[in-house]
C-alpha cells in the first residue's frame, strides 16, 4: 500500500509540474500574442498614413503643376489634338 501510496503521489507531483509548465508557456504565448496584436495595429495605422500620403503625391493637380514647373510641359494646343476612336472589342471579331 506505501509503494502504491508513493506512486500516486509521483504521478500526481509530474501533472502538476506539467501544469505548472503549460501555465507558464500559455502565459508567454499569450503575451507575445499581446505584443503582436499592438504591432499590426501600429502596422494599420501606418499604412494608413502611407495612403493618404500616396493620395496626396498623385493629385492631379499637383501632378500638373511639377509638369509644368520642373519638366517645361503644358496642355496641347486644342486645333492639334486628334480623337481617335476605337470600335468596341466585339466588332473586331
Amino acid at each position: 500500500m506505501a509503494k502504491l501510496n508513493l506512486l500516486l503521489l509521483l504521478v500526481l507531483f509530474a501533472c502538476a509540474l506539467g501544469l505548472v509548465t503549460s501555465q507558464q508557456k500559455a502565459r508567454k504565448l499569450f503575451t507575445q500574442l499581446e505584443l503582436e496584436q499592438g504591432r499590426a495595429r501600429e502596422l494599420e495605422v501606418e499604412y494608413g498614413q502611407l495612403q493618404i500620403e500616396a493620395s496626396t503625391w498623385g493629385q492631379h493637380a499637383r501632378v500638373a503643376r511639377i509638369a509644368s514647373a520642373t519638366l517645361g510641359l503644358r496642355t496641347p494646343d486644342p486645333r492639334r489634338v486628334r480623337v481617335i476612336e476605337v470600335p468596341p472589342a466585339e466588332a473586331k471579331q
